[in-house]
């Protein structure tokens, strides 16, 4: 197997490419955090005056929607900027949140469980802080791949995690291996994104019936982290108050947290807002352990008062306005925000061609014998290298992307592509790179 740039005739100058790697002194780029990946490629453009093709960050491609820079500019004009947010959110935010989740998921919730938080990030972080204390030790099983940063919050606070790829254990045998580990009792929250960061793989009904049923069974929270709602483009989420419906754990359990993001539908993702929804019932379950870390043991009392004070009191206030309206638009039909992000679905489609055409393969291909949407992400691999080598030799010839080593996959070799910041002028110069990869490791 070959492994290394064997010449100094890449796309990008081949010295100044190795001069960058030696001094960002990551030992593996397979193991490299994103943001240390980001810095590399930064670096390399800056040195070398090339534009890389740039696919290690899932970050949104796209303008943020008017109408919520508005929204935030009518409620900077009106003076929030010198009154403290509620920690809860402001009551036309959490009331838009609750109306999104009947329209768009067809589930009803109430506006006291639903609540603004600094990113998804902060929501996953509060859902850590409370969900794994509601027994005396209490960990999170994931659903792999996914999200490493999440993995890295637990690590952060002390609490242990647990977690299996789940490339061979779909349908019938998702159910055999997620027993497996439940039945441990060593986990109290159970994690997983639908669609999948990085897989682009997207749960049925059935497995996500098996999924709560076994929840239920084992006591075990189930977040459900949906960072790009409705974006599996295979069926139409876009129109409110009509099905298809996202597919959602909550259909199948009245115990439930969804981190739903305005990073990626939105494009919303630097002004850091999210939404934690919890289940009514799960809001008023009360654990008799959690009055030792959050003086309460109710569970919504113990995120509100506990969890979301501590971490930052409060969303940014104007930002709270900006999302409410945005949420609003979609609720009334006015703003089509899942037609907006179909670019991806398009880009996705362009990018992967080129890639199998030169010689690459794509990791997780299908969902159940399906072939997977086209999407924010896809997966990839080089039938001739291990992952280190795939990203060094990718960086030579102008492309970055994260390896699948960090996301909890077992597919080691492979790599994750985003497609959002890559522009359709660019694409010629990605046949081109891939051309010149192709001739030196086929």
């Amino acid at each position: 197997m070959m492994n290394k740039v064997t010449t100094d005739n890449t796309p990008i100058d081949f010295q100044k490419v190795s001069n960058a790697l030696d001094k960002a002194k990551i030992p593996s780029l397979a193991k490299a955090s994103i943001r240390e990946l980001v810095a590399l490629v930064n670096t390399i453009e800056s040195d070398t005056g090339e534009k890389y093709i740039r696919m290690e960050m899932g970050v949104p491609g796209l303008p943020a929607p008017s109408i919520g820079i508005e929204g935030e500019i009518k409620a900077l004009e009106s003076g929030v900027a010198s009154k403290y947010p509620m920690l809860e959110g402001i009551p036309q935010l959490k009331q838009e949140i609750s109306r999104f989740c009947e329209l768009f998921m067809n589930i009803k919730v109430s506006p006291i469980g639903c609540f603004p938080t600094v990113g998804a990030a902060q929501g996953a972080l509060a859902s850590f802080l409370v969900g794994n204390r509601t027994k005396e030790k209490g960990a999170t099983l994931f659903i792999d791949p996914g999200f490493p940063n999440q993995k890295r919050q637990l690590e952060m606070i002390g609490q242990t995690w647990g977690s299996f790829d789940v490339y061979n254990h779909r349908g019938d045998a998702l159910g055999t291996e997620l027993e497996r580990h439940l039945a441990s009792g060593q986990y109290t929250t159970l994690l997983y994104s639908n669609p999948n960061n990085p897989a682009w793989i997207c749960f049925n009904e059935e497995e996500l019936k098996t999924i709560a049923t076994l929840a239920k069974k084992y006591d075990v929270i189930v977040i459900e982290d949906l960072a790009y709602f409705g974006m599996d483009y295979r069926e139409d989420y876009s129109i409110p108050g009509e099905g298809p419906y996202q597919p959602s754990i909550a259909h199948y359990t009245d115990e439930y947290i969804l981190l739903i993001s305005s990073s990626k539908v939105f494009s919303y993702a630097g002004q850091r807002i999210a939404n934690l929804v919890i289940s009514d019932a799960l809001f008023e379950r009360q654990y008799p352990a959690l009055n030792t870390n959050f003086t309460h043991d109710q569970f919504g009392k113990a995120i509100i008062f506990g969890a979301l004070a501590g971490l930052s009191a409060g969303v940014t206030h104007s930002t709270q306005y900006g999302l409410s309206a945005m949420l609003k638009a979609s609720n009334d039909g006015q703003l089509p925000f899942l037609n907006l992000t179909k670019v991806y679905q398009d880009r996705a489609a362009k990018m992967k061609a080129l890639f199998i055409k030169y010689g690459f393969e794509i990791v997780y291909a299908e969902d159940n014998g399906t072939p997977l949407s086209d999407g924010f992400y896809f997966t990839f691999f080089h039938p001739n290298l291990d992952g280190d080598a795939l990203l060094t030799n990718l960086l030579y010839h102008g492309i970055s992307a994260i390896s699948l080593n960090n996301t909890g996959s077992e597919q080691i070799k492979g790599a994750r592509a985003c497609v959002s910041q890559v522009q359709d002028e660019q694409l010629e110069d990605l046949e081109a790179r891939l051309k010149a990869f192709h001739t030196r490791f086929k």
